[in-house]
């Protein structure tokens, strides 16, 4: 009788180790799809730094002035940098 008792409990063990192991597995595999969907996120770029001519400030590229010159654009910090730009570029000209 104590065999039976034995193995019996041996089976509801080895089945409550598979069930946890289950659920804490697909725990972790969450937690690690969520590590590598944010590692993603986190390398891409956001925007282009773009260097102005004038004062060679960086700016992002989606809120920089832009102004085209001879087929040419150029991006600026400002309009007084832009303005600055015009006028030298007339000048030679």
């Amino acid at each position: 009788m104590n065999l039976v008792r034995l193995v019996v409990l041996g089976i509801l063990f080895y089945i409550a180790w598979r069930l946890l192991r289950g659920m804490f597995g697909s725990i972790a595999e969450s937690t690690q799809a969520r590590r590598k969907k944010r590692a993603e996120t986190d390398t891409k770029v956001q925007d282009v730094l773009v260097e102005d001519p004038v004062c060679h400030k960086l700016v992002p590229k989606n809120q920089a002035i832009r102004c085209r010159m001879d087929g040419k654009t150029y991006y600026f910090c400002s309009d007084t940098c832009c303005d600055k730009f015009s006028e030298t570029q007339r000048k030679e000209a």
